[in-house]
């Protein structure tokens, strides 16, 4: 089966590749500034990873390692290191193609202190573009950590840079990026080619990190005006002999004209790859819509907030899921819902047709073939997908003295919670919103009120817990004041939910009814009982002159209760009078006691100073002596 996938996929790429032939390498220019037999300008093709300083040049020495020439170990092992000396030019070192990985390359030089890397072609053909590798997750744990740009050479330029240095040659070179992109005038149009598929690989891990950190900054750009952001989404269409197959029924739409791959790679498990086409598209009428509405940036929000509520993982990649989100901002679905139009159809769906002819490379820009692909004044973007990365390209875009604030300065702020609450969980009544601007844009988190912590979603529910939540609103829970008297079902020392106190009945939340004792029987059900139902209690009345005994449920007569009373009056009196008496002896044996103790001490003081006077002289002694 997992054959023929991949081979039903490949089918697929080389139809739409056969009509789409044109791939156009984004480079950066190098000039050699020395020796002086090679200096001069030459291409070098941009690597899709790492940062390239768009907008900016770096100055540097060419070196080429004796030892792991194609830098597929690391250069610690044979003793190597590039990092500059004090008073040097940057160290930028020149690798040979083969055995591994481009990124593993830069990965190792970076390491050993390489502040650039030039990748020479082992063979003569014209320059292509180094991307990260396809489904690795070993080197997906490297690839995000490649901060420094690097380039690929051709193999005859490469030649001429290795005789130079073996020669003894200083080879510095100057590797510039301000016109890698476009900057016409003072406004930057950007487009990006993702996918809504979550469970597609490192990649797709890459693409929703960056679409979630780079939401904040892109909703500035847009919404000052500084920007026109498109986004886009790759899809490709069944060969016509394949049509009413099993799999471009299961991985396309409008019989077999927009196609993508089986997310799991395994058509007998999990959600299909027309499910991943369905929600392409409901993105791209997210986007119009919101398009239409003036607010374009909106589409960020939803793109971010569908990913964190309706994940594949959970489950939760439906079209219910994904209406709630929709609500959740203020978007009309039913114009979402026209915009989409009938999946089963045999016939174009206008909004796909449009994505599969802009793939088609038009002017300077290439076809889209990678994916991701980042577009900034229709030039592909080459390098890490990061949010610094990607804003320091955009800003590359603007005609010089142009470049608003957000490009001057680190210092990002949104207020995207000043509208609708940026679509989180808000109660009128308490004022309290789980939506928090951050540098990145707004988060839906339960907030903490007065003390009180709300937890939920943040999106659709937040619950007051722990104690005072009762003061916030009730606790989210039911309840009602009548003539005076207040009752509700929210309790700080319960276990959080919300329970009818004593004498009601429902859910605690919405309703609480009145229970009618009376009708019951629960209460009065004595013989001489007339029971009379009141809100949130009951009313016991006896005939004749007997009385209600609330606890016992029973009537007895005044006589008896009277007499009751009567002895419990007089027995109180009894236990009153023991307790004064019992008293008034405890006073009087403490008086007598210290009355005693200082009689004693009055007669022990009378003789105490006969054992202290002094010794009488001997008079008689001293005569003799």
């Amino acid at each position: 089966m997992g054959k023929l996938l991949v081979g039903f996929v490949l089918l697929s790429c080389l139809y739409l590749q056969s009509a789409m032939s044109r791939f156009v390498v984004e480079k950066n220019s190098l000039t050699v500034s020395s020796p002086d037999s090679i200096k001069g300008n030459h291409d070098s093709a941009i690597g899709n990873f790492g940062i390239p300083q768009y907008g900016g040049s770096m100055a540097g020495t060419v070196t080429y390692p004796k030892e792991n020439r194609k830098g597929c170990r690391k250069f610690d092992e044979v003793g190597i290191s590039f990092k500059a000396k004090p008073g040097t030019l940057p160290m930028f070192v020149l690798v040979d193609r083969g055995d591994c990985f481009f990124a593993l390359k830069v990965w190792n030089a970076q390491n050993a202190g390489a502040s650039a890397v030039l990748v020479a072609d082992d063979i003569d053909e014209a320059l292509i573009t180094m991307d990260t590798p396809e489904e690795d997750s070993a080197s997906a744990k490297y690839i995000e950590n490649i901060t420094i740009p690097s380039a690929l050479i051709s193999k005859s330029f490469g030649e001429k840079l290795k005789k130079a240095i073996s020669d003894g040659e200083m080879v510095n070179v100057n590797l510039d990026w301000r016109e890698s992109v476009p900057h016409p005038d003072d406004r930057v149009e950007y487009e990006l080619w993702t996918n809504s598929n979550d469970e597609c690989g490192v990649k797709c891990d890459m693409l929703m990190d960056f679409v979630k950190n780079f939401k904040g900054a892109a909703q500035i750009l847009e919404k000052g005006g500084y920007t026109l952001f498109t986004p886009h989404y790759i899809t490709w269409y069944c060969p016509q002999a394949f049509t009413i197959s099993k799999q471009c029924k299961s991985q396309c739409i409008n019989h077999g004209r927009y196609c993508a791959p089986d997310p799991e790679q395994d058509f007998s498990t999990g959600y299909e790859g027309k499910d991943v086409v369905i929600e392409n598209l409901r993105q791209l009428c997210v986007f119009k819509v919101a398009n239409e509405t003036k607010k374009p940036w909106v589409w960020w929000d939803y793109v971010t907030d569908f990913q964190i509520r309706c994940p594949m993982k959970e489950k939760k990649y439906n079209k219910d899921c994904a209406e709630a989100v929709i609500k959740s901002l203020g978007l009309d679905l039913k114009k979402i819902d026209k915009c989409m139009g009938d999946p089963n159809a045999d016939s174009d769906n206008p909004l796909l047709k449009e994505e599969q002819d802009a793939q088609i490379g038009k002017g300077s820009r290439g076809d889209v073939t990678i994916l991701p692909t980042l577009v900034v004044n229709n030039r592909q973007y080459r390098g890490k997908l990061e949010k610094g990365a990607v804003l320091k390209a955009i800003c590359a875009g603007f005609e010089e003295t142009t470049e608003p604030a957000v490009c001057l300065s680190d210092d990002v702020e949104t207020n995207e919670c000043l509208e609708n609450h940026g679509g989180c969980w808000h109660d009128t009544i308490a004022n309290a919103t789980a939506c928090k601007d951050t540098f990145r844009g707004r988060v839906c988190e339960c907030p903490l009120v007065d003390g009180v912590q709300f937890k939920g979603d943040g999106y659709t529910t937040c619950e007051a817990s722990g104690p005072g939540r009762c003061k916030i609103n009730n606790g989210g829970c039911w309840h009602e004041t009548r003539n005076g008297q207040s009752y509700s079902a929210c309790s700080d020392s319960g276990n959080g939910k919300c329970a009818c106190p004593p004498g009601f009945k429902g859910d605690g939340v919405h309703s609480c009814d009145d229970i009618d004792e009376c009708k019951d029987k629960k209460a009065c059900q004595c013989p001489e009982c007339s029971c009379k139902n009141t809100w949130g209690s009951y009313d016991c009345t006896c005939s004749g002159d007997l009385l209600y005994m609330r606890d016992h449920d029973t009537c007895i007569s005044k006589r008896v209760a009277e007499a009751k009373s009567a002895w419990t009056a007089f027995w109180i009196i009894i236990l009153c009078l023991a307790v004064a008496a019992a008293g008034a002896y405890l006073v009087y044996k403490y008086r007598i006691r210290t009355y005693m103790d200082s009689e004693i001490r009055a007669i022990m003081a009378q003789y105490m100073p006969l054992d202290n006077q002094n010794e009488v002289v001997n008079h008689v002694s001293e005569d003799r002596a």
